[in-house]
């Protein structure tokens, strides 16, 4: 079953597709770009369509998602946890 897709395998984050993913649970991915999987563990509950990291992130580091800059950590995020507007903010303004 896969639980989030990735669209490039230099995506720091991928985008869950499954209702209740829950802290503790494996979790599987699906690199579109490459067509394999990767594997993590969640470290937080993470809701559908929202994002779930895939690397540690320090503040001040930039998240790629779609081979695209989305914004810069606020907030320290470990690998598995959910990633989202409580940890990382646009650049726009």
């Amino acid at each position: 079953m896969i639980h989030f897709v990735v669209h490039e395998e230099g995506d720091g984050v991928g985008v869950v597709v499954v209702e209740g993913v829950k802290a503790g649970q494996k979790l599987v991915g699906w690199i579109m770009e490459d067509d394999k999987d990767v594997e993590v563990s969640a470290k937080s509950d993470i809701p559908i369509g929202h994002k779930v990291a895939l690397k540690d992130y320090k503040p001040g580091e930039t998240v790629i998602k779609y081979g695209v800059d989305i914004g810069k950590v606020v907030a320290p995020i470990k690998q598995g946890e959910h990633l989202h507007v409580h940890n990382v903010k646009t650049k726009r303004w």
